[in-house]
């Protein structure tokens, strides 16, 4: 009969999950994003993360309403047969309409504008405590103040890189090269690829690559076992090394965190060099190239190696606070084993993140993210706007039975070291046994 409509299963959904063959159902609809996964400016992980299930709220949460217009080029002609919406994801879809009815997603206020001038201010002062002085503390002074910098430009990166914090796509994608790749050394592209794939997989063991710290860190007795980062494509392996690491993880969080950075730049030289796709490639590469010439050059005005080392400890420890809070923010959390589900967007980040409680004159130390539920929930709502809709998020929780936890820095440093303590205490408990074993 013309016009019936056609449907398929959750379980005949279910088969169209595998690179080749990618198949999501939005709203009941059901797509065929196979070739679009090659192009997506979000990279391929989530949809492979979420093929072959529904994935309306996470659609909802990372796209605006002018990308649903182009989602009838890929409709299959199917619909999903036993389309069903929960409770929780009605209440979160309606939240998220009326933001979108009174333009949070839209309003940045002046954020971005203050940001910029600060941290103006603060690359200025360090580089004239560098020029200007022959002082050994005016010089440490200058690279505390490059580590503050640092953070803060990571915020704006941030921020361009979940919505456009500029006028234009291009001033945006502009923004992010010169915030991530030209000042801090550390390539969008990277950014992009992870943390996409943090949001959309929150603190699943071998799914979230922000839990995938082998062999320096585990959060869950669950990575003793050597289980494969789906992230990564290959073994996070417990060896004897990662054992004896772990035991002690609770004494070395603080000071690894002091030499993270050093980490992240790695990690950009294994991405942009490659045989990944790697979107914007070649900027990203020149990018990292200013870094490196601006970095080293700076470095060699201080008047001997003991000052350049000490320099660059000093930015690296003050970048260290903006690197243990993104550890609290999920650390102390719950974990699970698995993919990610469509259909548990919502509980799956109660479930997965701890929120900072600062007063509101500390927003712009943490940048946002000590909201880090209501940013989950809602990626693209500019860092202004979260603390508007915290009460919101809290009240939603409380209606379904749902986490919402919000502890002082103090407190987030606590739990998390207890969590680190226990799996340590495991790990220790592993290593004692291996010794008596082997002798």
């Amino acid at each position: 009969m013309a016009g019936e409509k056609k449907y398929v299963s959750q379980e005949e959904l279910k088969e169209h999950n595998k690179p080749g063959d990618l198949w999501i159902s939005i709203q009941g609809k059901v797509y065929d994003v196979t070739d679009w996964a090659k192009q997506h400016p979000g990279g391929d992980i989530p949809i492979l993360n979420l093929a072959g299930q529904d994935a309306t709220d996470a659609f909802i949460a990372f796209h605006p309403g002018t990308v649903w217009q182009h989602l009838d080029q890929f409709f299959t002609g199917y619909y999903l047969k036993d389309y069903e919406v929960s409770d929780v994801s009605k209440d979160y879809r309606r939240l998220a309409s009326e933001f979108s009815k009174l333009g949070l997603f839209n309003k940045k206020e002046h954020t971005v504008i203050y940001s910029l001038c600060f941290v103006v201010l603060m690359f200025a002062a360090s580089i004239g405590g560098i020029l200007g002085s022959n002082c050994f503390w005016v010089h440490m002074g200058s690279g505390a103040l490059l580590g503050f910098a640092w953070i803060q430009v990571a915020y704006l990166g941030h921020d361009s890189g979940h919505y456009n914090m500029m006028t234009t796509r291009g001033f945006n994608k502009m923004a992010q090269i010169l915030a991530g790749n030209c000042l801090t050394g550390i390539s969008i592209a990277w950014w992009k690829w992870t943390h996409n794939a943090h949001h959309i997989a929150c603190n699943s063991l071998d799914y979230d690559p922000d839990l995938q710290h082998l062999p320096m860190f585990a959060v869950s007795s669950n990575l003793f076992h050597s289980m494969t980062s789906r992230f990564y494509g290959r073994k996070l392996t417990f060896d004897p090394i990662a054992r004896f690491m772990v035991s002690y993880q609770h004494f070395t969080f603080y000071p690894v965190m002091c030499v993270a950075r050093v980490n992240l730049f790695l990690q950009t030289f294994l991405l942009l060099f490659s045989k990944r796709r790697v979107p914007d490639r070649v900027l990203n590469i020149l990018g990292i190239l200013v870094f490196w010439t601006w970095f080293p050059l700076l470095i060699s005005y201080l008047p001997n190696w003991t000052e350049r080392v000490l320099f660059v400890l000093a930015s690296f420890s003050v970048t260290s606070i903006q690197h243990v809070q993104f550890c609290l923010n999920h650390f102390a959390a719950n974990v699970y084993v698995g993919p990610p589900k469509g259909n548990d967007w919502f509980e799956k980040q109660t479930s997965g993140t701890l929120d900072i409680s600062c007063p509101t004159w500390m927003d712009w130390f943490h940048g946002g993210l000590q909201f880090q539920l209501e940013h989950h929930l809602f990626p693209r709502l500019p860092r202004c706007n979260l603390r508007k809709i915290s009460p919101l998020v809290r009240d939603l929780c409380k209606k379904h039975n749902l986490p919402y936890r919000s502890l002082s820095f103090f407190e987030a440093n606590v739990m998390t070291i207890k969590t680190l303590r226990t799996a340590a205490m495991q790990a220790r408990d592993l290593l004692w046994e291996a010794v008596n074993t082997h002798g």
